[in-house]
């Protein structure tokens, strides 16, 4: 199923993409797309079938927002230099073990949203990104197998990420991926029993309409199995959770000087296959 929340900033309601590309409402249904309702598979099978009945509400999509997809997000883990591709591009070795870093829930918003360029800033830069939300507690989980079980769907992410701040400031990396606005998710959630292989996927990202990344999830380092794995053993992963799973080749970083780093008036469009695609204008805080 493809799972939204639609409407203005604050007050989204849930809603369904069917398979004739038709939203529809599920308010009378649910009270939101989040960890409890991915959590529940008696309430998700009542979607499914009101999806297949064809009897849910219409909405019209004219001029409605959409937000990110997942609501009352509890925390957003991020796995760096996690494609080969992306390790060359930038001249570093593939990691050992996957790189963490945490990303504010307070940083998320819609997949057409504007995206602020922090103050001060000079290198904002792209990462177009599979994202995974849990759908059930993990814990000390013993294989990659046990880590795709635990997973309740996939979303289409922009990691933006400051550079100067997240290397060149000294700390963690967090400072650089914590900007308001940096976390573009959405425009659906689509459920987990739609995407037998998550590593099969094409990953684009344009800015300017000028094509920039063009991955595939196969390039990863640590596919979404052995991700979820090995996160549970260092925390606990909740229902609603979400996990962004690393970029291709292709960020401004890794181009030659001048690096093209975004600018106020910038327009970057993301694509992943199945998960819909994304549109934000950059413009400064």
């Amino acid at each position: 199923m493809k799972l939204l929340r639609v409407g203005p900033v604050g007050s989204e309601r849930p809603a369904l993409l069917d398979r004739h590309g038709t939203l529809r409402d599920l308010s009378g249904l649910i009270t939101d797309v989040d960890g409890g309702l991915l959590a529940d598979d008696s309430v998700l099978t009542r979607v499914r079938d009101a999806a297949e009945s064809g009897e849910l509400p219409v909405l019209d999509a004219e001029g409605l927002r959409i937000g990110a997809p997942v609501g009352r997000i509890g925390k957003i883990v991020g796995i760096g230099l996690n494609y080969f591709g992306h390790a060359a591009e930038i001249g570093a070795e593939p990691p050992a073990e996957p790189i963490l870093f945490l990303k504010a829930a307070d940083t998320v918003v819609g997949p057409d949203d504007t995206v602020l360029i922090p103050r001060g800033s000079v290198k904002t830069d792209w990462e177009a990104e599979l994202g995974v939300v849990i759908g059930s507690t993990a814990r000390y989980l013993d294989s990659a197998v046990q880590g795709l079980a635990h997973v309740g769907g996939y979303v289409l992410v922009n990691d933006v990420s400051e550079r100067e701040f997240q290397i060149e400031r000294g700390g963690t990396w967090d400072k650089g991926k914590n900007c308001e606005t940096f976390t573009p998710i959405g425009p659906w959630l689509l459920t987990a029993d739609e995407v037998p292989n998550p590593q099969v996927l094409d990953v684009r990202l344009w800015v300017n309409g000028a094509l920039q990344q063009d991955g595939n999830t196969s390039d990863q380092i640590f596919p979404v199995g052995e991700v979820v794995r090995y996160l549970s053993h260092f925390m606990t992963l909740y229902p609603g959770d979400v996990i962004v799973t690393g970029t291709p080749a292709g960020v401004a970083m890794g181009r030659p000087e001048p690096k093209p780093y975004l600018r106020a008036g910038d327009v970057v469009e993301v694509e992943i296959e199945g998960l819909g695609r994304q549109r934000q204008e950059f413009k400064g805080a």
